[in-house]
């Protein structure tokens, strides 16, 4: 059965590359364009990874995260940031908020998949 994995993001583009990319390597791919389709795709559904954007339409990326982070049925998912947010100290924040790893958008197609499967 294939891993399943919840990416967040507000970019069609982002979220149909992910998609494809995600899926090619064999994994079930559900997304959510704001934090609110987030929670009702969680409501369910079970990833065993979140890929999240920092930056969303409703919510931000780093709340949701920390809302996630605090729920039980949630708590406990890995949840990789992927922004645009390359700035000094913003992968502090993303890990603060409790993210388990930050990736910086333009995502590296090459060497996502593999980081990917260190929390799968």
């Amino acid at each position: 059965m294939p891993d399943p994995i919840l990416v967040v993001d507000d970019n069609p583009m982002n979220l149909k590359l992910l998609r494809v990319l995600l899926a090619g390597e064999g994994w079930e791919v559900r997304t959510a364009g704001s934090a609110a389709e987030a929670r009702q795709v969680l409501s369910t559904f079970t990833p065993r990874l979140i890929l999240m954007d920092i930056q969303l339409p409703d919510v931000d990326g780093l709340t949701l995260t920390r809302e996630l982070k605090a729920a039980p049925a949630t708590g406990k998912i890995p949840v990789v940031a992927i922004t645009s947010y390359a700035m000094k100290g913003d992968e502090e924040k993303a890990l603060a908020a409790g993210c388990d790893a930050y990736v910086a958008k333009p995502i590296d197609t090459r060497a996502l998949p593999g980081r990917l499967r260190s929390f799968l």
